[in-house]
């Protein structure tokens, strides 16, 4: 097939050229008028799934034919030579056993690092023993680096290392893949130096940016009938351009560094490399201004010298669009019109971007006209149903179960999903109302019982699944990781089933199998893990599961294509949007090292952290020449301004500074393609104004008007009545939260009960002590506040306010003994058919028979000016309370009626009796009732609110924000 020849055999195609493509056009060219056998003799190997599945499509498309053997680098360890070598050991089993190490030497230095990193840890540390063995780097290496300037590092950095050692030790018996691969490779090289292979071998698409690739890719250009093809090679780099490239701490981050370091491995020149075939580039003068303005940055002084030559740039970019979106909203919506437009037109359109979060954004953009896109990347496991499912059960194990996390697992799909869902989501929705009325924030076996045996006959067998399934969780500290795996999936198996034997859809569907591989995995390999806490086990679970992900191939619209960075390389778009170009994204900021810095790793002959941005601005030189290309980026992200991708910058910059060439002018045609879609888009998102709605005051019917009230709803009446409004007449009321917090309310509700406790059975003022009441507080706290925290803090404040309360206490009793506690009382206003109602904290008797009143606060009770014009409660008690119409007592005059105030700065804070005469009061009282009632006066929104921050709970119906308090009420009739 191929010529003799004294030098290595190294082919390539030039940036913008569909390789796959360009790779089988080559083989069928040279292999045009040979037998058909010839075709079949080719061994073909290929560095991904993607690409040979591709080139396979390919040869499909033509006339029936015998194909080349064609295999994946990770497949050569699978021939016959390859038979007695160890099998490599797999990457979950060798994780578990670093989590092992790590957790023992933790233990004995805890002081090394979280224990919550250590599944990081591990997976750090297996990057790095991967990587080292590739590269062929010993820990001796390692070990006999410079590291007189990072002592303290160092040193903790080589406890961890310590434990590589082992294993690289022991590699001849048990090799990772990474290992194995290299094992597999020197001997195949070493086979072929005694009798080297007469049939055709083929090495094509790889860049050679692993040490263990390269080691093939050398052996292979080197064979009598052996060749390597390199994608996206520049044929327009100049020799004293290449010559610059061979230093990797100036150079590893520039396109072209891995073929200059191949070059120097096999001894030839860029003038030796041919083109494979002979397609051309779409846009020979693109590549040519492409090139020049990624020359490395030591020698960007040629753009002033070769600039110049380059001639029409305008037809160069004459198919580039520049979008420089405002937001990423902006240019997720642009990029989705585009490709709307594409799928109309029928072009193929491929969006590339290593930014997921752009990706879900262009996505959902693309569903406002029902078109799906291939996303090749797929759905990551741990976001799909199977994964949220197992995760959240995951979790039930390490904390006590709460309202939340119940509701959460009974509303998921998966839930109950082996049988009919009716009646358990019929039962879900009653249980979560029982829930948030009765503020049952841990729910436990005794009250869902309660809840179930009220509910009657309608729910026995779901409640006891109920209580079975969620309701079994112990903190039982470290045990077996195979014991936990064990008891998590049988336990998401009973959820998922419901009451009955079986697993539901737990399994089911593409996610569902792909969860139950991941299971299987790590159930194979758990036995190595040894002991686990609940916490770490949630921890690990997740991290197994975020590196999976699920690939639907039936989905997807066949011409609107999301591809990663990666299968953009083997593949080709009448259109190519390359999305997100900025820094920290497009290219991505290299990953933090915690084990050497750039230096020591230069110096072992590891990796540099520049290759990934080496090879990004591969995939960038690769995508940007394709014969329709839009350039997006986001000004702006949620943060911050953004900066714009180094690779923009170059272009830009080089096209502004060459006006005589037309680079000005390119550059602002390119801008100004984009602009169009800009705007475009800026008119989708452009929705019609609508007027802001007036400040509501509406005027219900008499016959809907409220007709009782409670004393504490007056003053909301006052400040709200629009609150009033939507609660009496709509009969709108908040939902209960479902996960109730220690707030203002129950704290009043606690204090209360304590002091009603306190005053109630002290049986005389020898039990008035501050002992007394303390140790009352504590048990009601107990019992009644499930919360650490608050409890500690509201015994606190109880400790605080207990002196003052006790001394006044003593005062109190001196003038007056109670005689009634949370008394109620019912007050009509004839001709109205109106009812106030009203329960006083404490009523107290004087030696005179006069009463006291008092109303217990634990917030700052209400001043004397805030009593008589809005805070009525106090006032409006004591006029019921000489009307006679408490419960337990007769009318009787009101000697005094006081807050009990027990916040930070606790005082008693009397009621203005003596300017305001219960009789005056009730009198107000009954003419602000017969405004509504009777005369009609509108329910104001916000009528006077403490303060212009207060928020109200019906703000949001009131649409309040659209108006404020300057605006006048607009009064309307309903009917």
């Amino acid at each position: 097939m191929f010529d003799p020849t004294d030098k290595a055999r190294v082919f390539a195609v030039p940036p913008g050229v569909d390789f796959p493509a360009a790779l089988v056009l080559g083989l069928n060219d040279r292999l045009a008028h040979r037998p058909p056998l010839e075709m079949a003799r080719v061994q073909l190997v290929v560095n991904t799934a993607r690409m040979a599945r591709r080139v396979k499509a390919l040869f499909d498309t033509g006339p029936a034919r015998l194909l080349p053997r064609i295999q994946l680098l990770t497949d050569l360890g699978r021939g016959v030579g390859a038979a007695d070598l160890p099998a490599p050991v797999p990457a979950l089993r060798r994780r578990f056993e670093l989590i092992q190490l790590i957790s023992r030497l933790l233990h004995q230095q805890p002081d090394l690092a979280s224990r919550a990193s250590i599944y990081d840890l591990a997976d750090s540390l297996a990057g790095l023993m991967d990587e080292m063995q590739g590269e062929g780097v010993s820990f001796d290496a390692i070990e006999a680096l410079d590291v007189t300037d990072q002592s303290g590092h160092w040193a903790r950095a080589k406890a961890f290392l310590g434990i590589v050692r082992h294993f690289l030790n022991d590699v001849d018996t048990a090799p990772d893949a990474q290992s194995r691969q290299r094992m597999v490779v020197e001997r195949m090289i070493e086979d072929w130096r005694v009798a080297p292979p007469a049939h055709p071998v083929i090495l094509a698409g790889s860049t050679g940016s692993r040490g263990t690739t390269m080691l093939l890719m050398q052996a292979i250009a080197q064979l009598p009938q052996g060749a390597i093809i390199l994608p996206g090679f520049d044929f327009d780099t100049p020799d004293a351009v290449w010559d610059a490239l061979s230093d990797p701490l100036q150079s590893e981050d520039h396109p072209q560094f891995r073929f200059r370091k191949l070059m120097d491995r096999l001894e030839i020149a860029a003038a030796d490399i041919d083109c494979w075939n002979a397609n051309q580039p779409p846009c020979p003068a693109r590549n040519k201004l492409v090139s020049l303005a990624l020359r490395p940055a030591p020698v960007t002084d040629q753009w002033l010298t070769e600039g110049p030559a380059l001639r029409d740039l305008g037809h160069a970019t004459h198919n580039v669009t520049l979008i420089e979106a405002a937001s990423m909203r902006e240019e997720a919506l642009a990029i989705a019109a585009r490709l709307r437009q594409a799928a109309e037109d029928g072009q193929t359109a491929a969006l590339i971007t290593p930014d997921r979060m752009l990706t879900r954004q262009v996505a959902t953009a693309l569903d406002r006209w029902d078109i799906e896109p291939d996303d090749s990347a797929g759905t990551p496991l741990q976001l799909s149903p199977p994964g949220r499912f197992l995760r959240h059960i995951a979790a039930l194990f390490q904390h006590k179960l709460t309202s939340e996390a119940l509701l959460t697992l009974l509303k998921h799909p998966l839930t109950h999903s082996g049988q009919d869902r009716g009646p358990h989501l019929r039962l879900t929705r009653e249980l979560e109302l029982w829930m948030r009325r009765r503020g049952v924030t841990y729910p436990d076996p005794q009250s869902l019982l309660a809840w179930g045996t009220a509910m009657g006959d309608d729910a026995p067998d779901w409640v006891n699944w109920l209580i079975g399934a969620f309701c079994c969780f112990e903190d039982t500290g470290e045990i077996d990781l195979a014991i936990r795996l064990e008891t998590h999936l049988a336990l998401a198996e009973r959820i998922a089933q419901g009451p009955g034997d079986g697993s539901g859809e737990l399994w089911q569907k593409k996610a569902g199998q792909e969860a139950r591989k991941i299971t299987q995995d790590m159930r194979d390999h758990a036995d190595i893990a040894g002991p686990i806490s609940a916490a770490d086990y949630d921890d690990l679970f997740g991290a197994i599961l975020s590196r999976a992900e699920v690939r639907d191939r039936d989905s997807g619209h066949p011409c609107i294509l999301i591809w990663g960075t990666l299968e953009a390389r083997v593949q080709g778009a009448d259109l190519v949007i390359l999305g997100g170009l900025n820094e920290g994204s497009w290219p991505e900021a290299p990953s933090p090292d915690p084990w050497l810095n750039r230096k020591m790793r230069h110096d072992a002959g590891l990796l540099l952290p520049e290759r990934r941005i080496g090879l990004s601005a591969h995939d960038f030189q690769q995508a940007v020449l394709a014969p329709e290309v839009w350039i997006t980026r986001a000004i702006r992200s949620d943060e911050a301004e953004t900066v714009p991708s180094r690779w923009i910058n170059r272009l830009t910059n080089l096209l502004g500074g060459l006006p005589d060439q037309g680079g000005q002018d390119a550059l602002q045609d390119m801008r100004t393609r984009g602009a169009y879609w800009l705007d475009l888009v800026r008119a989708m998102e452009d929705f019609p104004s609508v007027d802001p709605v007036k400040r509501p005051s509406p005027i219900p019917p008499p016959a809907s008007r409220p007709n009782h009230l409670s004393v504490t709803e007056i003053k909301r009446l006052i400040r709200d009545p629009y609150a009033i409004y939507a609660k009496h007449v709509l009969r709108l009321r908040p939902l209960d939260p479902l996960m109730r917090t220690p707030d203002a309310l129950l704290r009043g509700i606690i204090v209360h009960d304590v002091l009603e406790e306190f005053v109630k059975n002290a049986g005389g003022t020898d039990a008035i002590t501050r002992e007394r009441l303390l140790q009352i507080s504590e048990t009601v706290l107990a019992k009644n506040v499930p919360w650490p925290t608050a409890r500690a803090l509201w015994k606190a404040r109880m400790e605080r306010v207990s002196d003052h309360f006790v001394s006044s206490e003593h005062a109190r009793m001196q003038r007056a003994q109670p005689v009634a506690f949370e008394d109620k009382a019912t007050g009509r206003i004839d001709g109205l058919d109106f009812t106030l109602t009203a329960k006083a904290d404490r009523i107290d008797r004087a030696e005179d028979g006069r009463l006291i009143l008092y109303d217990y606060k634990t917030g700052s009770p209400p001043s004397k000016d805030e009593q008589i014009h809005f805070d009525k409660q106090l006032l409006l008690e004591a006029a019921m309370a000489e009307r006679g119409e408490f419960a337990s007592l007769d009318a009787e005059t009101v000697a005094d009626a006081i807050y009990i105030g027990l916040g930070s700065s606790p005082k008693d804070v009397p009621a203005p009796l003596g300017e305001t005469a219960p009789q005056k009061v009730w009198e107000e009282f009954v003419a602000l009732i017969t405004h509504y009632k009777v005369d009609g006066k509108g329910f104001t929104a916000r009528r006077a609110m403490h303060s212009e921050s207060e928020a109200g709970d019906y703000d949001q119906l009131a649409r309040f924000g659209e108006w404020d308090a300057t605006d006048a009420p607009d009064p309307e009739e309903l009917c």
